[in-house]
């Protein structure tokens, strides 16, 4: 099994929110990975030695200065209730339809579309510990910080 249902999802809180509530439409849009199936990811994608954020260390490529681009706030935008930044959504050249994961760890990986990630972006950014948004198949990625930045860049 790949996916486990939205409403067994541990943190299904933050797209049941009153104050953010996800359409029935996107909802099902929204997939959380089952661990096994996350880990394999997280592994393939991210790393095979750090299970967390925080464990980043030697041979990681999300801790190489030359991944990452550009530094860019996304807090204003989130106090504001504005949209994804629009130097965010420059950063990826995704059609919408084109599937993405943000990776809070190696346990903790959800699947959507690029259209659905702009559109609750602050759902997913309830828990911003350094989650990495990846692409399938797409060298662009973005951590995101508690201190309210994003580090955009490109996987080697």
């Amino acid at each position: 099994m790949n996916y486990i249902s939205l409403e067994d999802y541990k943190r299904k809180w933050i797209f049941t929110h009153q104050s953010m509530p996800v359409s029935e439409e996107d909802y099902e849009e929204i997939k959380p990975m089952a661990e096994a199936r996350g880990a394999q990811l997280w592994r393939d994608f991210i790393s095979n030695q750090s299970p967390t954020p925080d464990h980043f260390g030697k041979g990681d490529w999300v801790i190489a200065k030359d991944v990452w681009e550009s530094d860019v706030n996304w807090q204003n935008a989130w106090d504001e209730e504005g949209d994804l930044p629009e130097e965010i959504v420059a950063h990826f050249p995704w059609e919408d339809n084109s599937v993405v994961y943000f990776c809070y760890d190696k346990s903790n990986v959800i699947e959507t579309r690029w259209g659905v990630f702009k559109k609750y972006w602050k759902n997913f950014l309830f828990y911003d510990d350094k989650p990495l948004l990846i692409g399938k198949k797409k060298k662009e990625t973005a951590m995101f910080e508690q201190n309210g930045s994003v580090k955009l860049g490109k996987r080697p």
